[in-house]
């Protein structure tokens, strides 16, 4: 099992099965991945950490769930596991030690072998994974451009075959950016699907989700059925699943609604690969007999912008409050890169009531998008507006706020809306361009998850993907 070839010609959900076989040994499938792991992270530094020994022990006693055996990675942000850090891309959090999640003992419980963490910008706070800690995540179709972020070191080693699927988080874009970038799927739950305690009641005020990316739809069907589900003491969560997503893939897709759009939410440019990536995927679904027709939802996008900086800032200021006082110090611009201080102090010009005002805005937005799909039942989009850039563009090193912001609007105009909103919305690798993927986005009712996985099942079905790889990280 140690041959590349045999390991990541296979989802998660295939080795799982060789492993409950007797096929292979979940030590085996860890060597392969190790090794894997250490042939492809020099030129792409996707992992921040690694646990080889921990994970070797794991392979011991190892439970037989849906993804016994399958080697995993956890993002560096938010996701805590006992006795290792999680560091959030930043310094001032290199020692942090938070109590392991929820989310991480139902990944544990399903046989997943954590055997490493994944690169993240500083703060989860960039659609760029190149923060100075550990340095710039590398596109693994073109190790010059963008992996994408905040999960960009997820969707790089998934993308490179170091693991089948990674956990991911979401909270203005940061699964379906990165999936875009690497050419891999991307779904970002429904607000309140995942757990996201014990510490932390919601994200970002329910716009940031957790989740995985994955080469194969069936492995992210899966992993949202281990995962879904309030935790103890949840302050909401969202109404469960008919059946489970896994078994949503082999129901039939039905005639939907779909509209889509080329235009941008803020009136700006679109590259033409990206328009053409969703011209061409209307046509796609229009050939497997849905009705397809040109429309955008309605709402006001600057007030939405406004409210979700808002959010972010004053959430993120919390954090970063929290970890002063445990380490007894206030934190200087010195603790952080530019963009991020800068955000940061954004806060300190805040009110209770803005924070309030803003909040209010999400709902209304949530409603508008909502009187959307009671005549729709799905929206195409592009994910990105722009093919992934080269590295440096969107360094949070930017010493000009106005500047960072105006670059990182050019390419992510499509993604925040829906964590407003809190619906659930994928990205799709159906479409290359100059040798790099170019993801399209399609967003469903809030709750629906269902009907994305039958769709993509069967945009993926009529158009795979999952075997296709860069050519310089072949399987």
């Amino acid at each position: 099992m140690s041959d590349f070839s045999e390991y990541t010609r296979l989802d998660g959900l295939g080795i799982a099965e060789l492993v409950r076989r007797g096929k292979v040994s979940a030590s085996e499938v860890l060597e392969a991945a190790l090794a894997r792991a250490d042939a492809c992270e020099p030129r792409i530094n996707a992992l921040s950490q690694r646990f080889d020994a921990r994970a070797w022990a794991a392979t011991a006693v190892v439970p037989d769930g849906p993804f016994r055996g399958v080697p995993f990675l956890l993002k560096d942000l938010h996701a805590g596991l006992t006795g290792t850090p999680t560091r959030n891309g930043s310094a001032f959090f290199a020692d942090y030690l938070p109590e392991q999640t929820e989310l991480v003992n139902r990944y544990l419980a399903a046989g997943l072998l954590i055997f490493g963490k994944t690169t993240t910008p500083e703060l989860g706070l960039n659609a760029s994974t190149e923060p100075r800690t550990t340095g710039a995540t590398r596109n693994p179709w073109n190790l010059a451009k963008i992996a994408g972020g905040s999960s960009g070191g997820a969707a790089a080693a998934v993308a490179a075959g170091i693991v089948p699927l990674a956990h991911a988080t979401d909270g203005g874009g940061s699964i379906r950016i990165p999936a875009s970038c690497c050419g891999v799927f991307g779904l970002k739950p429904t607000r309140g699907r995942n757990p996201a305690g014990p510490a932390r009641g919601e994200g970002w005020r329910g716009m940031s989700a957790e989740h995985v990316v994955s080469r194969s739809v069936s492995d992210s069907a899966a992993a949202l059925d281990v995962s879904c589900g309030p935790d103890i003491g949840a302050p909401y969560w969202a109404v469960p699943p008919h059946r489970p997503y896994l078994e949503e893939l082999q129901q039939p897709a039905g005639r939907l609604k779909i509209g889509f759009t080329t235009a941008t939410f803020t009136g700006a440019a679109i590259d033409p690969a990206c328009a053409a990536a969703v011209t061409d995927a209307a046509q796609l679904a229009a050939g497997l007999g849905h009705a397809v027709e040109e429309v955008a939802p309605r709402f006001d996008f600057d007030a939405v912008r406004q409210a979700f900086r808002v959010v972010a800032a004053a959430t993120t200021m919390a954090l970063v409050r929290k970890r002063a006082a445990a380490l007894g110090r206030d934190p200087s611009a010195a603790d952080f890169e530019p963009v991020t201080w800068a955000f940061i102090g954004g806060a300190n010009s805040l009110s209770a009531v803005d924070y309030a005002d803003a909040v209010a805005t999400l709902h209304r937005t949530g409603r508008a998008i909502g009187h959307f799909f009671t005549e729709w039942d799905v929206l195409l989009t592009p994910t990105m507006a722009r093919p992934p850039c080269d590295l440096g563009q969107l360094s949070m090193m930017n010493p000009s706020m106005d500047n960072y912001i105006a670059n990182l609007n050019g390419y992510t105009p499509f993604t925040m809306l829906f964590n407003a909103s809190g619906n659930p919305a994928m990205s799709t690798p159906l479409y290359w361009s100059e040798g790099l993927p170019i993801g399209t986005q399609w967003v469903g009712r809030y709750g629906d998850e269902a009907s994305l996985f039958r769709l993509a099942a069967q945009l993926e079905a009529a158009r795979p993907w999952a075997a296709r790889r860069p050519p310089d990280f072949p399987a």
